[in-house]
């Protein structure tokens, strides 16, 4: 094995990835069992990954009762839990005139239950001597945009949750960080994709001129969630094609 397979191995590393039925969550579970970790994926459709080659349970990450389930399950079956990947998420267009019901489903989800699951899975992390937890938060979180206070108000509150929690779970030796993504071609961003107007409004953006697809994330996740990271907690890494980098 040369330095940097060995730097960067997930070899032996068993890892839970939330919201894994599609999108972001799907393609890092992916990108984790190529790399050669032990894969346990949960989300809310009942057979999302008939064609996959790691395990899958449908799961409500809003429920805390089926979560805990499914994270005594995989400690029963493999010792441990090493990673943690919160890429479980919602968007609802939602202003500021409208009924608070969506604001605070995005909330509930996007935020409570990250925390909730962080809370089960650290207990767990600091057992077997540490860990890695990764949240998908999003550029979003560094910026208000217009028509959507509820999804920014959440991500917001998921990169401070982070760095919190890095404060918090350092002396476990857990690291805790954010990926943000900028506009990732997945099913949520699929109105703003097919859209000419928007599509090209997003890309003008950009440093690079194209939209992010979720595979993009794989490097970044596979960073820090692996040892090559282990002098690294509580940071906010862009993937976004340069957009904070480029401003207004």
């Amino acid at each position: 094995m040369s330095y940097l397979e060995s730097v960067f191995s997930m070899s032996g590393k068993v890892c839970l990835v939330t919201g894994a039925s599609r999108g972001i969550g799907r393609s890092l579970a992916d990108a984790f069992h190529n790399a050669g970790a032990v894969v346990f994926g949960v989300g809310r459709s009942e057979n999302a990954n008939e064609d996959a080659l790691w395990a899958y349970r449908q799961c409500d990450v809003n429920n805390k009762g089926q979560l805990t389930q499914v994270l005594q399950d995989i400690v029963a079956i493999e010792g441990k839990l090493d990673v943690l990947v919160n890429a479980a998420g919602i968007t609802n267009s939602h202003s500021t005139t409208d009924s608070t019901s969506s604001f605070v489903e995005m909330i509930q989800t996007n935020l409570i239950a990250v925390h909730e699951t962080c809370s089960v899975a650290s207990g767990y992390m600091k057992a077997s001597g540490g860990g890695s937890i990764i949240n998908i938060t999003s550029i979003g979180s560094e910026l208000g945009f217009a028509g959507n206070p509820g999804y920014a108000s959440s991500k917001g509150g998921l990169k401070m949750l982070t760095k919190a929690l890095a404060n918090d779970l350092a002396e476990f030796n857990i690291r805790v960080n954010n990926i943000a993504p900028g506009y990732i071609r997945t099913d949520m961003t699929k109105g703003s994709y097919e859209n000419q107007a928007l599509h090209q409004d997003r890309v003008n953006r950009m440093i690079i001129k194209r939209w992010g697809e979720a595979g993009d994330l794989s490097g970044a996740a596979i960073l820090l969630a692996s040892d090559a990271s282990s002098y690294i907690t509580g940071i906010d890494l862009f993937i976004d094609g340069g957009w904070i980098a480029k401003g207004l």
